[in-house]
């Protein structure tokens, strides 16, 4: 008696290439600067443009890259890979805002470099968040495929763990900015901070196996 035929198991589905991700958030993230310069032509910005425009910037740069940091701990808890696409493209963005934001500071102080100076070094607001921004510059500089082949993976992976101190620094600039309500900063620190968890959750038990497998092999 023949056995009948083994049921051909279903064919899996492609992923879906996404082409569209990267562009959409470009344009998403680029559309606040385009409602922000209408604001300051309209004069729609308030009594005080300077202060909420440098405001609205600062936001915008902590937000953007907080969620560039989510990008990794998400595609670790989901195994989603559309996180990965645009990790790159938030933290461009954030850098952006995070230059944008320190341009207006600039203009404010009518680009005064020695009094930026004495303000870095005065007052730990300021301190903070031009830390944060040096930070930033070499990750920007060190985003592209080339700056990778070049580093190394694993030293361009070392380089690029000073996010989480750059963007800490910026929620500790946004705290300590802050002169009443402290519960918005403190959010965005604990959200650090809970990414940061399940980052190191999530990779520590590869890291156990590879040590687990060279220890085997010697």
């Amino acid at each position: 008696m023949t056995r009948p035929a083994p049921t051909p198991a279903p064919a899996r589905r492609p992923p879906a290439r996404l082409g569209w991700l990267v562009p959409a958030v470009t344009v998403g993230g680029l559309l606040p600067v385009a409602v922000l310069v209408y604001d300051a032509l309209s004069g729609a910005l308030g009594a005080n443009p300077i202060q909420r425009a440098t405001l609205q910037t600062g936001l915008l740069t902590l937000v953007l890259l907080v969620l560039s940091l989510a990008c990794t701990p998400l595609r670790l808890l989901t195994g989603w890979t559309w996180p990965a696409r645009i990790r790159k493209t938030l933290g461009l963005l954030g850098f952006g805002y995070a230059a944008l934001h320190f341009l207006i500071y600039l203009f404010d102080h009518s680009f005064d470099l020695t009094l930026m100076t004495e303000d870095v070094l005065k007052r730990p607001f300021i301190t903070a968040g031009f830390t944060a921004l040096l930070l930033l510059v070499p990750l920007a500089l060190t985003s592209t495929p080339r700056a990778v082949k070049r580093l190394g993976f694993v030293r361009w992976t070392r380089l690029h763990q000073l996010a989480y101190v750059a963007v800490s620094l910026g929620a500790l600039h946004y705290y300590w900015g802050v002169k009443k309500d402290h519960t918005p900063p403190l959010i965005y620190a604990a959200v650090i901070a809970a990414l940061f968890l399940i980052r190191f959750l999530k990779r520590r038990p590869a890291r156990s196996a590879r040590a687990g497998s060279r220890a085997a092999k010697s």
